[in-house]
């Protein structure tokens, strides 16, 4: 009989998730001691369970396929809720999960990006059919206990790197920097700032490369000075122009991560008695509802965040129902949608 104690011993290596049955082979237990590691048992011995986590977390686990029950739950959880960002997310997941027959429970973090320990707690007792992530993610222990528990993770507008293997859903945010820096140059702009996200998002640095490359291929220098670091934040928007409008050489336009800086812009340039975009032109990035109806209406860059979200739900629905997804990285395209607040370059 084989003992939970038991050395582990090799088995055969596989590129793709493992069974219970080779889970078991490769740790030298049990079936029955995996499966109690998978669906959180506690009588398993401390080594055992660390050992066989571990497995999981290097080669996967490859579950049944199974049906979502219709009273399941998604598990929508944001970094903070505020503004307008989290009410697309949430109309495009509770438009497929609703489908589905599927209910949604959204809450915060407070700020973090990434959950506490409270936070994988509360998840694996109510053991949704899955959960996503926005503008967060777990850390790779709580992935490792949503795997062994079998709740699926899909990871919304990630901030950093998912993890190894972890669906998720962007934008094409560099495309999206290129295309709005390229519009001002082509309105003749040179002197063109940019305000970003925090430099730990890859969305805000995406953003940012793109708008580097649009001015390289222009043959127009990077001014470092034009460069302002932000926190997706209506008073970056306000502090920096503020700032910039004071250089010897002000831009002329400006380029923003969100339309919430874009909207500090606004402000800071009533406040100077600048006008849009007759003395500066601005740019933004989502395309909010409201920021239509700024005056002017603010040119920007659509981030399909209502489309974004349904994507991330049909995978989690896929994954939960036991079946493979075709594609485990999933971009939507930005597009530019040009209104009021940006014009031809004066002088």
């Amino acid at each position: 009989m084989t003992s939970t104690d038991d050395a582990p011993h090799a088995g055969p290596a596989s590129s793709e998730a493992l069974t219970l049955s080779q889970l078991a082979e490769m740790a030298g237990v049990s079936v029955a001691t995996v499966s109690k590691v998978v669906n959180g048992r506690s009588e398993v011995g401390s080594d055992t369970r660390a050992l066989v986590e571990r497995l999981i977390r290097e080669h996967g686990f490859r579950r049944q396929r199974r049906r979502v029950k219709p009273a399941g739950l998604v598990e929508l959880v944001f970094h903070e809720l505020a503004g307008d960002y989290p009410i697309e997310i949430v109309k495009g997941v509770k438009s497929v999960a609703g489908q589905h027959g599927l209910s949604v429970v959204v809450s915060e973090l407070g700020g973090r990006h990434v959950p506490s320990q409270q936070w994988i707690q509360d998840v694996l007792s109510r053991r949704p059919a899955g959960v996503i992530t926005v503008f967060s993610g777990p850390t790779e222990e709580q992935r490792v206990l949503l795997a062994t528990r079998e709740v699926p993770l899909v990871v919304l507008d990630p901030a950093g790197d998912p993890g190894r293997g972890v669906p998720s859903v962007g934008a094409t945010n560099w495309s999206g920097g290129l295309e709005a820096t390229r519009h001002l140059l082509e309105l003749g702009h040179r002197r063109i700032a940019m305000i970003t996200g925090p430099d730990f998002a890859l969305s805000s640095r995406a953003r940012l490369d793109g708008y580097r490359a649009a001015l390289d291929a222009a043959g127009v220098p990077v001014d470092p000075d034009l460069i302002c670091h932000g926190d997706f934040q209506v008073d970056d928007g306000v502090v920096h122009t503020q700032r910039l409008m004071e250089l010897p050489q002000p831009p002329t336009a400006i380029f923003t991560a969100n339309d919430g800086q874009a909207i500090g812009v606004y402000h800071a340039a009533h406040r100077l008695g600048l006008r849009i975009p007759d003395d500066l032109s601005v740019v933004g990035f989502d395309d909010m509802p409201p920021w239509r109806w700024a005056i002017p209406p603010l040119t920007t860059v659509r981030q399909p965040l209502t489309e974004m979200a349904a994507t991330a739900a049909l995978m989690l629905i896929t994954l939960a129902e036991g079946e493979p997804l075709l594609q485990r990285r999933v971009e939507l395209g930005t597009e530019l949608v040009v209104r009021g607040s940006t014009a031809p370059r004066r002088g």
